[in-house]
């Protein structure tokens, strides 16, 4: 999609009340007086060894901005929990008694589908989930296309339920190089349709995490902030990896969701605590704005 066509779709939002937070993206730009703010969130995935309410305590306590739920991956049980005990009223309750916003729901395991309405219902924000296999580079734009039409049943749902799918690039998958984005950027027509871009993933393949940032522009919903290290090193601040010009590259589209400090792996939730508090300082001192 390009900069004409994206502008179209989404004036036709605005003008039904749906201004959604991409349009920002696509039609502001930072400046001296308008500055990049740096908004964080992580992933109740970190503290899966905990309850969910225990998980948000833990984030909300560390100065977090949002959370972002996982569903059952790595056995996370938060985002059923929430589903099957909790419902939406519970959960901005919940969210509301630690001034936590909602970021996202991770559905890797179960799906968009199943956690729609709860997600529409607790405040909206955005699904993630992953792609497809991988094709050749050949066959890449069709099987792209042919991808974008198989979600076209979960883009509605997103519609209709106030929300938006972000689709997460991984290793041998269909969503995983430059030229990926390039094509689903390109072929995908729907403001309510994304990505969810994984460094981890990119520096696996000595991609430009920078350069993935630009391709995506306004479709990018969702960024974690992940290098690709074993253990704790994989959280900003521990590793080798400068993350001040991926920050710089949010910046320059004026990214306008949140960041998200993660990794994969398990950690005592004390340990994992102090890990999260030195990548958010880590982070904020890389951009410190308010």
């Amino acid at each position: 999609m390009n900069r004409r066509q994206f502008l179209t779709r989404s004036a036709g939002m605005a003008a039904t009340g749906l201004l959604a937070p991409c349009l920002s993206a696509a039609t502001q730009t930072t400046s001296p007086d308008n500055p990049w703010r740096l908004r964080l969130s992580t992933s109740t995935l970190q503290f899966r060894s905990l309850s969910l309410e225990q998980a948000c305590t833990r984030i909300a306590a560390l100065g977090f901005e949002a959370v972002d739920i996982w569903g059952a991956y790595e056995n996370c049980p938060h985002l059923d929990d929430a589903l099957d005990r909790l419902g939406a009223d519970g959960l901005k309750g919940l969210l509301a008694k630690h001034k936590l916003k909602l970021c996202a729901f991770s559905t890797y395991v179960g799906g968009y589908a199943k956690y729609a309405e709860l997600l529409g219902r607790a405040g909206g924000g955005v699904a993630v989930q992953g792609s497809a296999g991988p094709c050749r580079p050949e066959e890449l734009r069709d099987q792209t296309k042919q991808f974008l039409e198989s979600l076209k049943p979960l883009v509605e749902l997103a519609e209709k339920n106030g929300s938006f799918l972000a689709i997460e690039n991984h290793g041998n998958a269909l969503l995983d190089s430059l030229d990926s984005f390039k094509a689903f950027v390109d072929l995908n027509r729907s403001p309510r349709l994304g990505v969810a871009l994984a460094p981890y993933h990119l520096q696996a393949i000595g991609a430009s995490v920078e350069k993935a940032v630009e391709i995506c522009g306004p479709q990018l919903f969702f960024f974690y902030a992940w290098q690709n290290r074993p253990g704790l090193g994989q959280l900003p601040g521990r590793g080798a990896t400068d993350f001040k010009p991926w920050l710089a590259a949010l910046a320059k589209i004026n990214y306008r969701w949140y960041v998200n400090p993660f990794m994969h792996g398990q950690a005592e939730p004390d340990l994992m605590a102090a890990a999260l508090a030195q990548a958010q300082d880590y982070l904020r001192r890389q951009w410190p704005t308010a």
